[in-house]
């Protein structure tokens, strides 16, 4: 293969990369992002089995799924809602893709990341233990050396 066409398969994967990365929330397909690409959707299958490590589709839905577990860690949003912000217009959809990916439901991973927030420290609780046992170390190194009675 010339390494022109190396070079030219890479800059669409990456290309395809970055937009599947900015636009993962729009109805996304092959055709769409060759088409913007000024390029065919063979040439973009070509570039992925050559450079990524998945097929579009595949690095597509990674990319909803991983913007879907940040947003569920959120409880305020419904899942409705999360399902619909990463792109999925069918909540039964994304609720199938999600758990696919995890292994659980959506509701049932954001109950285990809010059991998993409640077992585990806060940061500011870490982050105060951590300030306060430095204060003690600093006090305890302005201290003289004591002698030591034998």
């Amino acid at each position: 293969m010339r390494p022109h066409t190396v070079r030219e398969r890479r800059r669409l994967y990456l290309l395809a990369r970055l937009i599947i990365d900015r636009h993962y929330r729009r109805p996304l397909t092959l055709n769409v992002v060759a088409k913007a690409l000024a390029s065919s959707p063979r040439q973009l299958q070509r570039a992925y089995a050559q450079f990524g490590e998945g097929s579009f589709r595949e690095d597509l839905v990674a990319r909803r799924m991983a913007a879907a577990a940040e947003l569920l860690s959120q409880p305020a949003i419904p899942v409705r809602d999360v399902a619909r912000l990463v792109g999925y217009r069918q909540p039964p959809h994304f609720a199938q893709a999600f758990r696919r990916r995890y292994g659980v439901s959506p509701a049932r991973y954001r109950e285990e990341v809010r059991q998993a927030k409640r077992k585990a420290p806060s940061k500011i609780a870490m982050q105060a233990r951590a300030s306060h046992s430095q204060a003690a170390f600093s006090d305890r190194q302005d201290e003289q050396p004591r002698a030591v009675a034998h």
